[in-house]
């Protein structure tokens, strides 16, 4: 069994039961515990399951990783995701960047960019753009999310829907099986709702992690988003929705665009 493999493995079953030892995996997979070790660490890292003592067990569907965590998860492929998804931005457009850590990196990927129109409810990513001076960077009204510099309420959603934009940058928490797009906080979800329904095209911006996360609030489905950026080919049943809905896919990991 290969590395993937067994990584792959490992997920569905600490998924399956809840939790999952070293002992029993090492049993399973016959590998040794140092092994099992270095299997889960790195899967921890990446944001599949969480660590703890003695084994590994699912993350919360209700509680997000924490923010600064957040930013640290997956770096290097958000940063690669990031400028692929910037190469489909031309200049003098109009979008919106939505909440989340991925989305900030986005952001900073398109400050080569010229006469951008951004509207955002993410504190963050309007602090990365304020210094572009051809650009025109508009902030949401509404409660500010001290964790994460988010901006949610029914101010926020009502200052979104007087736009109409080109693109809608979007970030999720997870994706499930059948496609339902995830998150923590429903009033997140909520402002989401509204860029997806604002944006002439939808771009979906989802590490490799995501497919494998569970969150508590659906946000929207995969078959209304354009285009999906992510650094690794998606599951098969993800695949297989990807295809029937026309969904262009970006790997970043190539660097190639392929349109499913």
């Amino acid at each position: 069994m290969t590395q993937q493999k067994r990584h792959d493995a490992i997920v569905a079953l600490v998924k399956r039961q809840g939790y999952a030892s070293i002992e029993q995996l090492a049993q399973s997979f016959n590998v040794t515990p140092q092994t099992v070790r270095r299997d889960l660490n790195q899967l921890s890292e990446e944001g599949y399951i969480k660590r703890v003592h003695g084994g590994a067990g699912i993350e919360s569907s209700t509680v997000n990783t924490a923010y600064h965590t957040r930013k640290t998860l997956n770096l290097d492929a958000k940063r690669r995701i990031a400028y692929q998804l910037a190469t489909q931005i031309p200049n003098h457009a109009s979008l919106f960047i939505n909440i989340g850590t991925s989305n900030e990196i986005v952001a900073e990927a398109l400050r080569d960019h010229h006469g951008l129109e951004v509207i955002t409810n993410n504190l963050n990513v309007a602090a990365i753009l304020q210094h572009q001076e051809d650009f025109n960077v508009i902030v949401a009204g509404g409660q500010v999310r001290s964790r994460d510099g988010g901006i949610i309420g029914e101010a926020a959603i009502d200052f979104i829907n007087q736009f109409k934009v080109d693109f809608g940058i979007i970030g999720i928490s997870g994706i499930d099986e059948d496609g339902s797009l995830l998150e923590f906080d429903y009033q997140e979800v909520r402002v989401a709702q509204a860029i997806i329904g604002n944006s002439r095209q939808v771009f979906l911006n989802a590490d490799h992690s995501k497919f494998h996360r569970n969150a508590v609030v659906r946000q929207g489905n995969i078959s209304q988003i354009d285009a999906l950026f992510t650094d690794r080919r998606p599951p098969e049943n993800i695949m297989r929705l990807i295809e029937a809905n026309d969904v262009a896919l970006h790997i970043a990991d190539t660097l190639l665009a392929t349109s499913a």
